[in-house]
């Protein structure tokens, strides 16, 4: 069943095809692949970056907006990332990026077409476990910038994803959600001393 991607907003996506046309941003990126890309870049697939707050609260774990991730294509694959975020200005672009998330994602985007049921696809950053996840969401309806993970919802951990937790494989956020908030209960705080 094919994902049901949300429309980026316009001033996002604008800021992201200007970046990518200047000579200067793409130079400066600390993206080999982007400044060695041979032939027509282009962004695809607009994901909003959610973030997790409150995974070891006893309320419900809610979830901010925190920008728009294009997958930037060269040829047959993505070679890097561009990330924008929301400013007193607007949608703005924020930096370009490579790394093991890019490739991971386009995994996951493309083993969730085959899935049965529509989704809309975001993107769920857990900070407190270091872990971003493909979040498939139920409510093909909205604009991807409001919601909270369903329990019927499936998160698929991208690679490199916490030890123990395995990349690729979906998981029902009420399966999975529980889990995480443990791990992150059991971390112990920047700067106090090991038990």
């Amino acid at each position: 069943m094919p994902l049901h991607v949300p429309p980026a907003p316009a001033p996002a996506l604008r800021s992201v095809l200007t970046a990518l046309g200047s000579p200067t941003a793409v130079r400066e990126a600390r993206t080999p692949s982007l400044r060695a890309a041979q032939g027509p870049t282009e962004p695809e697939l607009p994901l909003p970056v959610h973030v997790l707050e409150g995974l070891t609260a006893p309320t419900p774990a809610t979830t901010r907006l925190a920008g728009w991730r294009f997958l930037i294509r060269c040829g047959d694959r993505a070679v890097a990332a561009a990330e924008t975020m929301l400013t007193p200005d607007g949608w703005a672009f924020s930096h370009f990026f490579e790394g093991p998330y890019v490739s991971s994602t386009e995994l996951a985007l493309q083993q969730a077409e085959t899935l049965q049921l529509p989704y809309q696809p975001r993107l769920l950053s857990i900070p407190g476990l270091y872990m971003l996840a493909l979040w498939l969401h139920g409510d093909i309806t909205g604009d991807g910038t409001e919601g909270r993970p369903a329990d019927t919802d499936l998160l698929v951990p991208l690679a490199p994803a916490p030890p123990g937790i395995a990349a690729h494989l979906p998981h029902r956020v009420a399966d999975l959600l529980p889990i995480l908030a443990l791990r992150a209960s059991r971390l112990p705080l920047l700067g106090s001393p090991a038990a």
